[in-house]
């Protein structure tokens, strides 16, 4: 194979390094190609002052990419794995998925606050977030945040929220660990299914291209991704569920927990489920099933 490939990402500076990453990656694997990075500024980073429900969900950051590469302005998309609908478009595939990153959550909080003596406001996006860190932070009211890793983070240093929650594999990728006030093990806060990954899709009919990503692609990151997914489709999950989900190989084995909460987010139900790793998408559905029955009544499937 010899000719140029474009990798389409999101213009901010998490999404190019992530499009960096891959475009190393596929440098070392294959020396004779030459490879181009597009920023695509999406609906999501435009329209920063709305809640990302009212532009779409948070798959607003990857549809409008995903449209580029179906109509063939560029040869390969790169996502945060989480921010993709469990539903992939038919004429699409995601051929590669990137070594996981550390998928845990992080709370981020101004100097002059307290956990323990103050009541404070954290800005989160996130339902599955809210609900989770309410057993955890007693005193917080919390409060719709739009922007970038930078911008929530300096919206905390000039007291417009007193705190952020954010994914660790970000704030790592961009060095800015020294912000972090707490981390929190995948067993405390569940991460979002595909917290930590990225996906590197391309069209279905471009054979070269995805025999190229597949040189890149972790096995091991694909099972539980795959894991992780397929509970999220049996669920019915879409940018509204608030609802975690992690899988871990161990030896011959995956393991997925996950936790699920009510629409109104007064309850939830967790699950701890381990089947053959060569059967991911079978856990998936298990555990996704397992879900919705303890859940009935109290959960509506959004599709």
């Amino acid at each position: 194979m010899n000719k140029k490939i474009i990798i389409g990402a999101r213009g901010s500076k998490l999404s190019l390094s992530y499009a960096e990453k891959v475009k190393y990656l596929l440098s070392l694997a294959s020396k004779q190609i030459e490879i181009e990075i597009q920023p695509i500024k999406t609906s999501g980073d435009i329209f920063i002052n709305k809640k990302i429900s009212e532009v779409g969900g948070k798959n607003i950051f990857c549809k409008e990419i995903e449209k580029e590469l179906t109509e063939k302005k560029i040869d390969i998309a790169v996502h945060s794995l989480k921010d993709m609908d469990s539903f992939e478009e038919k004429n699409l595939s995601i051929a590669a998925y990137i070594k996981r990153n550390d998928p845990r959550d992080v709370l981020i909080l101004n100097k002059n606050k307290s956990l323990i003596n103050d009541e404070i406001v954290i800005g989160s996006s996130s339902k599955r977030r809210e609900f989770q860190f309410r057993s955890h932070i007693k005193k917080a009211v919390y409060k719709d945040i739009r922007g970038n890793i930078d911008t929530r983070i300096s919206k905390v240093k000039e007291g417009k929220y007193d705190g952020t929650i954010l994914a660790l594999a970000g704030l790592q990728t961009l060095k800015l660990e020294k912000e972090i006030n707490k981390i929190y093990s995948t067993e405390e806060i569940i991460p979002a299914a595909g917290q930590g990954i990225i996906a590197v899709q391309c069209r279905k009919d471009n054979h070269d291209i995805y025999n190229e990503l597949r040189k890149i692609n972790d096995e091991e990151t694909e099972l539980c991704a795959l894991t992780e997914r397929n509970l999220l489709k049996t669920i019915g999950g879409d940018c509204h569920t608030a609802v975690g989900a992690y899988a871990k190989i161990e030896r011959d084995n995956i393991t997925i927990i996950s936790q699920l909460f009510s629409d109104d987010g007064l309850k939830s139900f967790s699950i701890k489920k381990t089947g053959k790793k060569k059967l991911p998408e079978k856990l998936g559905i298990l555990a996704g099933n397992y879900l919705l029955k303890q859940s009935e009544g109290n959960y509506k499937k959004k599709r």
